[in-house]
């Protein structure tokens, strides 16, 4: 249910404020390993993409061709990239991790206080 309610107000979230920036729904993590598959560059740019961008990147990940008439992704296509952008941060955070830890900052929940 959860997961389902979160798809939704991506979904809804993308195309009612598609100009924010995606930091208001993905974590750090998740829009840098996405914008690494996507461009096929591990250094993450210096602002994130719009909500919009990011939203149609996973979307690509989950079947979304993006094409003239298309319209804008559906939850079914945002369900299934997202599942496949859980294992992409995971990996990019692994491989980052060991390669250049600079670009991963810790979690605010795990800095020492």
């Amino acid at each position: 249910m959860v997961v389902a309610w979160r798809i939704f107000h991506l979904t809804k979230l993308g195309r009612q404020t598609p100009d924010l920036p995606c930091t208001v729904f993905f974590e750090e993590a998740q829009w840098k390993a996405l914008v690494a598959y996507k461009t096929q560059n591990p250094i993450p740019p210096e602002n994130p993409p719009s909500l919009r961008q990011a939203m149609h990147m996973v979307a690509g990940l989950g079947g979304f061709l993006g094409q003239k008439g298309d319209g804008e992704p559906g939850t079914q296509t945002l369900w299934i990239g997202s599942q496949r952008l859980d294992d992409l941060t995971e990996m990019w955070k692994t491989c980052m991790s060991h390669f250049a830890p600079n670009f991963i900052r810790p979690s605010p929940a795990l800095v020492p206080s």
